[in-house]
């Protein structure tokens, strides 16, 4: 019998096998609703019959242009059944961008959530070429917006769909196993577009197979320490193609996703979901670190001493277990006290129950890492990018290496090339940039696909990321810099929540510095600021630089004297994908920072 490598099959597979096994489910109003395999199945029944009575068909494109939630991943799943074409959109994207992605795509349906999302549509209404139909799946107070779009585009609700998906599976029962059973392996599954921290963005085209062979390596290194007792926390962006690899997980793995209601309540949620795994993002773990810091420093001398005296035995313990020995008895006592005494409080605030971390989408600190250890919280640093489709190595359960991303998945290869760029080979590989045979040619050299990434493997074969290839910082006195280890040491820094080093061709090295409201809320009086202060007013406040400084300077004291930074500025306007500052993803657009602020920058060198 053939194996069928696409999602929908494992779908059917997880159905058949045990349709009352858990799958997915939803934060609401302080309560978790879950639903089986079963009633998931139906779902997506009731909506890939509706979505195929409406005209979608195989090798269409939609695009889905929502927040997070559950209802995303059910009509990602009904749209992959029908094999059609998914095309994720950044909720945060502005008008321009989405219209770009949605006629670059040749997109003929699209999926929106809300009104602000339909307003963006409105904006740029005439620009749009290929839609057909727009599916909203939330309520719309503004019939204005619904009236105007009309005019263009035939609307649809997700409850009028339901309601036609549920007839129509009252009278063909059958229906979607016998659309799965016609879904190719090697038809393209998704289109997604890197958030590109430089110019338009590419659209990565990956395919069923490489979706499912990208599940199968991580289910061969996870695999045997995640059971269908397990519970996932899901929250990163859908759009992004590490939540979308988080939100598969459960057709694989047999592990329960929930849906927490949003990134600002996730906090909330997670001591009421409970969760004993989670994929997330550095900077969710360098908020945790960065808040802690703050408030040890306000606590007493003597709660102070206690928290080193317990990183200290803490340490201690774990660098016995790095180099594969057993600690002494001494040595375990004193980590036990710690842990009850100071670290047990940190883990707690997870819900009490996790067991491991998977940390992608950028670098995280050394120090976050072996501070998260101390409180039993696990993070396993992983590696991979749109076009690895998410993970291509990870730090196994048994042995995480701080400082590295671990070893390859499943089939993953690398081979290093001459300025030891990072070469990647996987069947769960992009194939190509859609329409864009160009760039297409450029990321790939004779089948092995060129990360971008500067990287080794270290003695025990983990491999190391030392910095971007284009990032690679060279001075005029010759000398070679790689940005992001000093840029990870100043943005966990109390008041600096994005630092991005320059100094290309330059003598010294200055930053741009991003800073939060946030950040200075307990201090604004002494500041001599109001609590409706501005960005812009905290960049220029003397206190603040004089803050920021000090931050500075302490990085700058564990740093050879070519990458200390020498000069700073701090822009007047708040570090967000609607800034146009980071991608969705979080990460530094640093060509339009240097653009941006190009004379603050040639000041700095005057």
């Amino acid at each position: 019998m053939t194996i069928k490598e696409n999602i929908p099959s494992l779908l059917l597979k997880k159905y058949k096998k045990n349709s009352q096994s858990k799958s997915i489910g939803w934060v609401k109003n302080g309560k978790i609703n879950t639903l089986t395999t079963h009633e998931y199945y139906e779902h997506i029944s009731k909506i890939a019959t509706a979505l195929e009575e409406i005209g979608v068909r195989s090798h269409d494109k939609v695009s889905i242009l929502a927040d997070t939630s559950y209802i995303w991943n059910i009509y990602d799943l009904s749209c992959l059944c029908l094999n059609s074409t998914v095309v994720p959109i950044y909720p945060t994207y502005t008008e321009e961008e989405v219209s770009y992605i949605i006629n670059h795509s040749d997109s003929s349906l699209l999926i929106l959530d809300s009104e602000k999302q339909l307003k963006k549509i409105c904006e740029v209404i005439d620009e749009i070429k290929n839609i057909k139909s727009i599916v909203i799946l939330g309520e719309i107070k503004n019939q204005e917006l619904i009236q105007q779009c009309s005019k263009h585009f035939k609307i649809y609700t997700h409850k009028e769909l339901l309601e036609k998906g549920k007839v129509i599976v009252l009278d063909k029962p059958n229906r979607l196993e016998e659309l799965i059973d016609s879904v190719q392996d090697d038809s393209l599954a998704s289109i997604v577009y890197t958030s590109g921290t430089t110019g338009q963005p590419k659209g990565a085209m990956i395919r069923h197979n490489a979706f499912w062979s990208m599940l199968q390596n991580v289910q061969s290194a996870l695999g045997h320490n995640i059971d269908e007792s397990d519970r996932l926390l899901t929250f990163l962006p859908l759009s992004h193609v590490l939540g979308r690899c988080d939100s598969m997980l459960h057709l694989s793995l047999g592990i329960e996703n929930i849906y927490a209601e949003s990134i600002d309540k996730l906090i909330d949620n997670i001591p009421l979901v409970q969760p004993t795994v989670m994929i997330s993002v550095p900077r969710i773990f360098e908020k945790i670190y960065a808040k802690t810091q703050e408030k040890i420093e306000k606590e007493g001398i003597i709660k102070q001493k206690l928290f080193k005296w317990a990183e200290s035995v803490s340490s201690e313990y774990f660098s016995y277990l790095e180099k594969d020995q057993s600690p002494p008895s001494s040595v375990l006592i004193a980590r036990n006290l710690a842990y009850q005494i100071v670290f047990s409080k940190i883990y707690n605030r997870f819900g009490g129950k996790i067991r491991f971390f998977v940390s992608g989408g950028a670098p995280l600190g050394i120090d976050i890492i072996k501070f998260l250890r101390n409180a039993n919280l696990t993070i396993l640093e992983g590696y991979g990018l749109t076009e690895t489709i998410a993970p291509c190595c990870v730090n196994p359960v048994a042995k995480q290496i701080p400082g590295t991303v671990g070893l390859p998945l499943g089939d993953t290869q690398f081979q290093f090339d001459d300025d030891g760029e990072i070469l990647v080979k996987s069947s769960a590989l992009f194939s190509g940039y859609y329409k864009n045979d160009e760039e297409t040619e450029k990321a790939f050299k004779d089948g092995w696909f060129r990360s971008g990434d500067i990287g080794r493997l270290n003695s025990s074969g983990y491999l190391q990321i030392t910095d971007r290839k284009k990032d690679i910082i060279i001075t005029s006195g010759g000398k070679n810099v790689a940005p992001q280890k000093i840029e990870n040491l100043l943005k966990v820094r109390k008041y600096i929540t994005h630092f991005m080093v320059v100094g290309d061709k330059k003598k010294y090295l200055t930053g741009v510095v991003g800073i939060e409201k946030e950040s200075f809320l307990d201090i604004l009086a002494a500041l001599n600021l109001k609590s409706n202060v501005t960005i812009e007013e905290l960049s220029k406040n003397q206190g603040v630089i004089n803050l920021v400084k000090e931050q500075v300077e302490a990085v700058n004291a564990d740093l050879a004297s070519f990458e200390s930074i020498k000069r700073f500025y701090i822009a007047p306007i708040e570090f967000t994908p609607e800034t146009g500052l980071i991608t969705p993803s979080l990460k530094l657009k640093k060509k339009v920072i240097l653009k941006r602020f190009d004379k603050e920058i040639d000041a700095m060198y005057n």
